[in-house]
């Protein structure tokens, strides 16, 4: 018997068949689109979505003859994917990577709304969460927000797919509406953003023991898998990853090197003093929990690299990177890339990238290794702000298939990292979320340690580690001199705006190697 797991992330939609011992017997890869129709949007054809994983799920049922028992899944957190009372879209899934609501999340920070709401579920809103999104399609497109029924996430959109059902899964609820430690959805949440018309539009929210559905007639013909089939609906990506690299126990932490950088660590209660930032999600693992500091920007800044400096190949920004000396001959990158600005470790949507330091002395090879050591700088930081003693980075995504940038964040975090011997990570931690909501396994702990396996470990080398904590200093101070220019730089980008700017042109998914 096998269990297939689809992961809808944000560039790339794929579908693994695995065996009962976790062993991946099977995987399917396609592309999907982000579109940018005007300055700060991101946006996806629903539909779209569901045809990359009707493609994926065929090929890997075409190719493996073993009978499938279960379909888990996992999808991008975040956005807001509506649908009408007849469960088609009413229009683009707006992506969690969107700005167009950057105004209004300034405005509930300068009123104090985002903290306070952060007192209550943990997370510090930005301009991609439902909540931003929502408020800003009833200012300027309320047709479509009064024609739509439910606001979904990816994984709603799919679980509406496969079942037929409206639902939401407690980790893509938590933002920005539900009380983290009740799991459900906070009145006062939805006073504090003036909010209360969204209620209507909000689906029942799932979790531990009610994860499962059954396959509708119309989809398992579609995917050529029979009706009744059972459909579990993992955590979204972050959490889901996290579980299928075994990032389980505190010190475990986690590290998507995606469409976004993410790094997580489990933790075994909720705490929301301190500074605001990042998310508090409900691990996967029943009453468990995982901070998040995920930052906007994540191997796109590669794709938006490789062109900038002629590259056709991904893994060749690691191979040039390689040829110059740790500092990059004192450049250094501030990978703020995304039109949204920044959301964590710290939020500011005027964020912009830079790129510090540059003379004639400097080649691609400088900008290369400069890229790269900028985004492990950043990693560092969330793990510093999480506030948690890591003991090991468990790292994923496509940028973990380069040996150097694993043995770079090893160095500049100075903790081991860790790799899987898994392709889909994502897709694994679908795999355990099956295996313990169908009782197949007692625990997350007890799947963890029986199904994923390390493949390697990159230890910090200590010379190079005491550099990189002095290049480290440099690179925060050199960001705070930038960051006082981050309002003119918004002013002059409103003032010299072109009527009809360029769409922008999705690079595609980026895998190193």
């Amino acid at each position: 018997m096998a269990i297939l797991c689809v992961d809808a992330g944000t560039t790339m939609v794929k579908a693994v068949m695995f065996d009962d011992e976790g062993r991946e017997l099977q995987v399917a890869r396609q592309a999907t689109q982000v579109r940018r129709p005007s300055p700060g949007f991101s946006e996806q054809d629903m539909y779209g979505v569901w045809d990359a994983v009707v493609y994926t799920v065929r090929s890997v049922v075409h190719g493996c003859r073993e009978p499938v028992r279960m379909l888990a899944f996992t999808g991008q957190g975040d956005g807001c994917w509506l649908v009408g009372p007849d469960g088609r879209p009413t229009g683009p899934a707006i992506l969690w990577n969107d700005g167009r609501a950057a105004d209004i999340i300034d405005r509930w920070e300068a009123g104090g709304v985002l903290d306070d709401a952060f007192r209550i579920n943990g997370n510090y809103g930005f301009a991609g969460t439902s909540g931003a999104i929502l408020k800003w399609l009833r200012t300027n497109d309320r047709e479509r927000l009064d024609a739509s029924h439910k606001a979904l996430y990816c994984g709603g959109w799919l679980f509406l797919r496969l079942t037929g059902e409206y639902a939401v899964e407690e980790s893509d609820a938590a933002s920005p509406f539900l009380d983290i430690r009740g799991r459900t959805y906070s009145p006062e949440i939805l006073d504090l953003l003036d909010m209360p018309w969204a209620e209507r539009l909000l689906p029942g929210v799932r979790g531990a023991g009610d994860r499962i559905g059954e396959l509708q007639a119309l989809a398992a013909a579609e995917l050529r898998l029979p009706a009744g089939l059972p459909v579990v609906m993992a955590p979204f990506d972050i959490p889901a990853t996290a579980l299928g690299i075994g990032a389980v126990t505190p010190g475990q932490t986690c590290t998507i090197l995606g469409t976004t950088l993410s790094t997580g660590t489990p933790v075994a209660a909720v705490d929301t003093s301190g500074t605001p930032a990042g998310m508090t999600l409900p691990s996967g693992a029943p009453g468990g929990y995982l901070r998040s500091l995920a930052a906007m920007a994540g191997v796109e800044a590669i794709g938006w690299g490789m062109k900038l400096i002629g590259l056709d190949k991904p893994n060749w920004i690691s191979d040039l990177a390689q040829t110059t000396d740790p500092g990059a001959g004192g450049i250094f990158f501030h990978p703020y890339l995304s039109p949204a600005g920044e959301r964590a470790p710290f939020r500011d949507t005027r964020a912009r990238g830079s790129m510090s330091g540059l003379s004639f002395e400097h080649t691609r090879s400088h900008i290369a290794r400069a890229m790269l050591e900028g985004m492990s700088y950043v990693v560092r930081e969330c793990l510093e702000f999480s506030g948690t003693r890591a003991t090991e980075l468990r790292i994923t995504g496509g940028g973990a298939n380069s040996d150097f940038w694993c043995q770079l964040l090893a160095d500049i975090t100075g903790v081991p990292t860790m790799r899987s011997t898994d392709s889909e990570i994502g897709a694994k931690g679908a795999f355990v979320t099956a295996l313990v909501a169908s009782g197949a396994v007692p625990s997350v702990r007890a799947a963890v340690e029986r199904h994923v396996v390390p493949r390697d470990v990159f230890e910090p080398d200590a010379r190079r580690s005491a550099l990189y904590d002095d290049l480290y200093g440099d690179f925060l101070a050199i960001r705070d001199g930038v960051m006082n220019n981050w309002d003119r730089l918004a002013v002059s980008r409103a003032r010299y705006q072109a009527p009809d700017p360029v769409p922008w042109e999705d690079p595609g998914p980026v895998v190193l190697a």
